[in-house]
């Protein structure tokens, strides 16, 4: 096992003294705020949590290029929004984003969502280098990256996800990631021809929660790596508590409830992902998918997936609220046409937005299993 170039060192901080006032009153904020200053008496999520090797988006442009706010991993040591990134009282990160307002180039979807950064803050080293991100084992030039491998530890519960749509039966509704892989977009890769580089996700871990329902569903999607033009390119998705994401039955005692808290484990190990979901009362569920072949996760060959499945790409981890429910009103099982303004004020009471709390956050090596 290797772990090159770059060493990592995570853990779960303890939270530093500091007047409560101030975290309630940045976590009661109903308004968007310019960027607040950063100062030693205001407690901000890198004081409880280790968040020296992440980066992350905020569904804001208070620089105003046009462009979401990218916040470095030097910035995120003092970084807080009061209404999209900040800590509640008891010390927990919570992530919010509204159903409209700004987001990534290509996406419809906005998102208060971490990005792994191997680099740490050596922004000499570029997003997209190897440096900076992991393979798997099988990548045939291994040696070059950051990493062969990780793990990423989560506990947080759902407090709120999007409650209008128009398009109530898009499988997206009502829905929030809240932990991903990500594979890098590579136009060299593309090129190659050899069926990587298209930024497709190895997973993605939801929670949705139909309006009226008692419980909600935690559920994972594999994402076949294929071209975005390739109509075989989906979402393949497993069942952890509750029901899948196209089932309009409430799940009851068998789901997951908004404040409820539940945990996950996504450990990488040369070429395998081992996914460990964990929550009290609940079974512990446990899946294993080879992320350098076709296999699912069952065991079954899927003769439409790539057969090396994500061999050659380079991958990353992100955790946070990356929301489902997009204001997009058109065909297509991404486009629910959920409501909202783009004013968080009035978004908010509405109830147009996700919201997440983490309790833990933790990146480390892959464990041998």
């Amino acid at each position: 096992m290797r772990f090159n170039k770059i060493k990592q060192v995570f853990s779960h901080l303890i939270v530093l003294p500091i007047s409560i006032s101030l975290i309630t009153a940045c976590a009661q904020s109903d308004v968007t705020a310019p960027d607040v200053p950063q100062s030693k008496t205001q407690l901000v999520p890198a004081d409880q949590f280790d968040l020296s090797h992440w980066k992350m988006n905020v569904p804001v442009d208070l620089n105003n290029d046009k462009k979401i706010d990218e916040i470095s991993v030097e910035e995120m040591q003092t970084y807080f929004h009061p209404d999209f990134f900040y800590l509640d009282a008891n010390g927990n990160m919570v992530f919010a984003a509204p159903n409209k307002a700004i987001t990534t180039a290509n996406s419809t979807n906005t998102r208060s969502e971490l990005r792994q950064m191997l680099r740490g803050s050596n922004s000499k080293i570029k997003t997209k280098a190897p440096a900076n991100n992991f393979v798997i084992a099988a990548h045939p030039l291994s040696e070059k990256f950051a990493a062969i491998g990780g793990k990423m530890e989560a506990t947080l519960k759902v407090d709120h996800v999007a409650l209008r749509a128009k398009n109530p039966l898009t499988p997206a509704a009502f829905s929030v990631v809240v932990g991903q892989i990500h594979a890098g977009k590579d136009k060299e890769l593309m090129k190659q021809n050899s069926g990587f580089g298209w930024g497709n996700e190895p997973i993605k871990i939801y929670y949705k929660k139909w309006p009226g329902h008692e419980k909600g569903s935690v559920f994972w999607n594999y994402e076949r790596n294929l071209p975005k033009t390739d109509k075989n390119r989906t979402d393949i998705s497993y069942p952890i508590w509750g029901n899948l994401w196209t089932n309009t039955e409430d799940p009851k005692d068998t789901g997951i409830a908004l404040g409820e808290a539940f945990s996950y484990t996504i450990n990488v190990f040369e070429n395998t992902m081992h996914l460990t979901f964990t929550a009290e009362n609940k079974p512990t569920v446990n899946f294993t998918i080879n992320l350098a072949n076709n296999l699912d996760a069952v065991g079954k060959v899927d003769s439409k997936d790539h057969p090396l499945g994500y061999t050659e790409d380079w991958l990353y981890f992100k955790a946070g609220a990356y929301n489902q429910c997009s204001t997009k009103d058109a065909p297509g099982m991404w486009y629910a046409g959920c409501l909202g303004t783009g004013d968080w004020k009035t978004d908010k009471n509405n109830g147009d937005y996700t919201q997440v709390t983490f309790s833990k956050l933790v990146l480390s090596e892959a464990d041998k299993l």
